[in-house]
């Protein structure tokens, strides 16, 4: 992308200096006032004016001296100030100037400027960037648009036969047939492609997504180099309720890790605490966040252990959770109920490093990795809690519903009060549209007597046992 640029700048800077040369060379300078030097060159000189007033008054005697009609002249004629002598005082018979004539051509030379008709490159910086721009823009997204499926496909490829050995079905979405290539993958955007596979023991189902760079947007792969980013696999796995136990754990890089207690409803709440991994036998840059200890251990096993060990770098969280509700909602969303939850395994893969394109060799280690999803579903479905750690668990889900109840109080006794205002409403009105007036006189006192039973004052009763 960077050869591109330099490219197509070195090609614009060698347009203009070129252009710029020939009409250097081609065109003299601009003269404003060329356009009336042109006119200036057709009037007629000096001399010509004479010859044709001359022309002219010969012209009129021939026709007064063939008049057949004479003419009475009056005293006080129209033409008399043409015979006053010293009203054409200064000019000689002819009507020429009285000073001496000469017969030299006259010194002035008018240079002949060609009309300037079309403007010149160097007046068009701005368009000429734009339409760069423009150009560069639509090269990159069909590149980038072209690279993304690249990729797509052949993370497929390379894993198709595992997914296919895992799950009866890969890539039944459900959707129509034009919806659902041949292949299973379906492009949610030009960045992000999704597959579905379900019908596995153990599980429900297994949703992967595909979030690449979106290297068909020029403005976030310039981005990308001020804040890189990788191109990853969200391995989302959901189980039955009786399949997985009551537990929250999530192991992450330590930049994902801060997201997901600032963000994610189920690790702020039940394991908001992090703690280094080096301690529990894991590389250094990961975190742990576990709400009950003894599934730190026992879900962190050998195997575990190693593959972060051999593929650290590929590995960006792992988040195991029977409370899983996604985000959290904001304090002031006014949702009364408690989130509904799900219990899921979630496996974020990096697919390429620092935004690099993926090759054989990282393709290759992914597969381990996916390996490892299945490991870790099928000991989710062995694993027990104990006694201890079962009832801290429930006492930690009944401590948060008591909180949540607590905070909601107020917003759900008002709704629960509209709620009674709108049910006497309508039955007013049904009231009201029968022509009983028994029923209606009937309702009233009914009414009557519970807003006084309302506004009378609340007291308490003591009972005193007998002796």
């Amino acid at each position: 992308m960077k050869l591109w640029l330099v490219a197509i700048h070195i090609f614009l800077v060698a347009t203009n200096l070129w252009v710029t040369a020939n009409f250097h060379n081609e065109v003299p300078e601009d003269n404003e006032f060329a356009e009336f030097e042109d006119f200036e060159e057709e009037k007629p000189s000096a001399p010509a004016i004479d010859r044709m007033t001359e022309e002219f008054r010969e012209a009129e005697r021939s026709e007064a001296f063939d008049e057949d009609d004479v003419m009475v002249e009056d005293g006080d004629g129209e033409f008399d100030h043409f015979q006053d002598e010293e009203e054409f005082e200064g000019l000689d018979a002819t009507g020429g100037n009285a000073g001496p004539k000469t017969d030299e051509p006259s010194t002035l030379t008018i240079t002949k400027v060609p009309l300037h008709l079309r403007a010149r490159w160097d007046g068009f910086y701005l368009e000429i960037l734009m339409v760069a721009g423009l150009l560069v823009y639509f090269i990159n997204y069909i590149a980038g648009r072209t690279k993304n499926c690249r990729i797509a496909e052949v993370w497929l490829a390379d894993h198709r036969q595992l997914l296919i050995d895992n799950f009866s079905l890969v890539g039944d979405t459900g959707r129509s047939s034009d919806e659902n290539p041949e292949n299973g993958l379906i492009k949610e955007s030009e960045s992000q492609y999704s597959l579905y596979c379900s019908g596995r023991v153990g599980c429900n189902s297994l949703l992967v997504e595909l979030k690449l760079i979106k290297r068909q947007d020029l403005v976030a792969l310039l981005a990308q180099l001020v804040r890189p980013q990788n191109d990853q696999a969200h391995l989302r796995v959901e189980f039955a309720r009786d399949e997985t136990d009551t537990f929250v754990l999530a192991v992450a890089a330590k930049r994902t890790a801060v997201h997901m207690v600032r963000d994610m409803a189920d690790i702020s709440v039940y394991c908001p605490e992090k703690r280094p991994g080096e301690k529990l036998g894991l590389p250094a840059g990961f975190n742990v966040m576990s709400e009950i200890a003894e599934v730190t251990s026992a879900i962190l096993d050998t195997r575990v252990l190693q593959a972060f060990a051999k593929y650290a770098p590929y590995i960006d969280y792992i988040h195991i959770s029977d409370q899983y509700s996604g985000a959290k909602q904001q304090e002031d969303s006014g949702q009364l109920t408690m989130p509904e939850v799900k219990r899921v395994l979630l496996v974020g893969l990096n697919i390429s490093i620092k935004g690099r394109l993926p090759n054989p060799e990282s393709q290759e280690k992914m597969r381990p990795l996916l390996q490892l999803t299945f490991y870790l579903v099928d000991k989710l479905g062995r694993f027990k809690l104990s006694k201890e750690g079962k009832s801290k668990a429930e006492k930690n889900r009944l401590r948060v519903e008591e909180a949540f109840l607590k905070t909601t109080h107020a917003a759900r006794a008002e709704a629960a009060a509209q709620r009674r205002e709108e049910r006497r409403r309508v039955e007013k009105e049904k009231i009201l549209q029968e022509e009983d007036p028994d029923k209606q006189r009937k309702w009233e006192e009914k009414e009557q007597r519970r807003l006084a039973k309302k506004r009378a004052p609340r007291m308490k009763q003591l009972k005193v046992k007998a002796l």
